[in-house]
């Protein structure tokens, strides 16, 4: 493992994803589940979350559009969540969504508003 691409990555995915998440994932992985969560922070957070070469909301707005095509919907909850974090609006957040019912098709731009409408009103109601 790199050590210094591991730690960047440890730092990015707190960032984004929160370090209470983050923490509680990594205390809770076992030694079958433990290397996976490595690669996890080495590579997804160290390599791609790492470069500067797109910003984090750049980044943000991608994945929203990814997992919403391959329909990882657990996965797109979390990214909704990490995106409001890097500073997407709202109104950039309703964007991408109405982009991703055109291109992925209605029923995962229905999934995708139904998680907004949770996500939204877990912060309106903190």
């Amino acid at each position: 493992m790199d050590r210094e691409k591991y730690e960047r990555g440890l730092s990015a995915r707190k960032k984004v994803l929160g370090a209470d998440y983050v923490e509680k994932v990594l205390a809770n992985a076992d030694d079958f589940s433990a290397p996976f969560q490595e690669m996890v922070t080495e590579h997804c957070w160290g390599t791609c979350w790492g470069d500067d070469t797109l910003s984090f909301q750049q980044r943000s707005m991608l994945n929203l559009g990814m997992l919403a095509a391959l329909g990882r919907m657990h996965e797109f909850e979390l990214h909704f969540k990490g995106a409001i974090t890097n500073g997407v609006s709202r109104e950039e957040l309703r964007a991408i969504l109405l982009q991703i019912a055109v291109y992925c098709g209605i029923p995962a731009g229905v999934e995708c508003f139904r998680i907004a409408r949770k996500v939204f009103s877990e912060i309106d109601a903190a």
